[in-house]
């Protein structure tokens, strides 16, 4: 215990709910823990709610009665978002990032964290409401997008592999024809990495017609789990609505067109921001 400056207990108390978002914090943990009475947390967290909404950073829910507390929702503003994604679509519209076989380059923006991290952000902010228990991604690209997304969602992360790996045991694995190549694959998963009847949050680096996505839905059967979303960075806009083998996802960005030969690319907001999202947490 220990007795602090209101100034520095608001930075600490900011700090602690910030790195447990979605997480029920009884008002006894602070209070215990800077020897104050709860009026007086109580205050400090109206001080640190008001800011956190008028930064934007997302909101601070208060359950009332003996098994209530504080927790803290992390939420994007739409229009913050849109900002973000609009800057992103200009960085992937730059001529040098065509590709042979009019494939677009982006690993250079997956590996920028401040990037990655609005990415989860943003669809931590749609998924909040719903009842997930775990995010779901498939090796390489999509790592990092699923783990910026279980962040701010308080999640843990299970990724699908190409092969199955001697060091994760036993596992399930299916074919699936790839959206890209039209190609049979393989995808596995440890059957000691999910839990039977899971709630999955699946995220994606990118999806054409979506059969490595749908290759996952597949694969989730096999451990009688539930899809709860499904979201993806970037979609392709030259597939046609009855070619898609995913009809339900929620997209950031759009690429409606790359011309190998004049290097010309256009991307655009994706179905993400078609409607009206907010926190929900029912």
């Amino acid at each position: 215990m220990k007795k602090l400056k209101r100034s520095s207990r608001l930075v600490e108390m900011t700090q602690y709910l910030l790195f447990r978002p979605h997480t029920l914090i009884p008002l006894t943990t602070f209070a215990e823990a800077y020897s104050s009475a709860k009026s007086s947390i109580s205050e400090d967290l109206a001080i640190i709610k008001e800011a956190f909404e008028n930064e934007g950073l997302g909101d601070l829910v208060t359950l009332a009665g003996a098994a209530g507390g504080v927790k803290f929702i992390p939420r994007i503003p739409k229009q913050a978002s849109l900002q973000i994604i609009r800057n992103i679509c200009q960085q992937l519209e730059q001529r040098e990032r065509v590709l042979p076989g009019g494939y677009l380059y982006m690993t250079d923006i997956l590996g920028q964290p401040f990037i990655v991290n609005e990415i989860g952000k943003m669809f931590a902010t749609y998924f909040a409401g719903r009842d997930i228990d775990v995010v779901m991604t498939v090796e390489t690209k999509g790592i990092p997008l699923a783990y910026a997304t279980a962040s701010y969602l308080n999640l843990p992360v299970v990724i699908v592999r190409r092969d199955n790996k001697v060091t994760e045991g036993s596992a399930v694995s299916i074919n699936y024809v790839s959206g890209s190549s039209k190609r049979i694959q393989t995808m596995s998963l440890a059957r000691r990495a999910l839990k039977e009847e899971s709630k999955v949050l699946i995220i994606d680096d990118f999806m054409r017609a979506g059969g490595t996505v749908h290759g996952m839905m597949n694969l989730l059967q096999e451990f009688r789990a539930t899809v709860k979303g499904v979201g993806v960075f970037v979609e392709s806009g030259e597939v046609n609505e009855e070619e898609h083998l995913v009809e339900e996802y929620v997209s950031l960005a759009k690429l409606t067109g790359v011309d190998e030969k004049t290097k010309q690319i256009t991307v655009s907001p994706g179905n993400f921001f078609d409607d009206e999202w907010g926190v929900d947490e029912g």
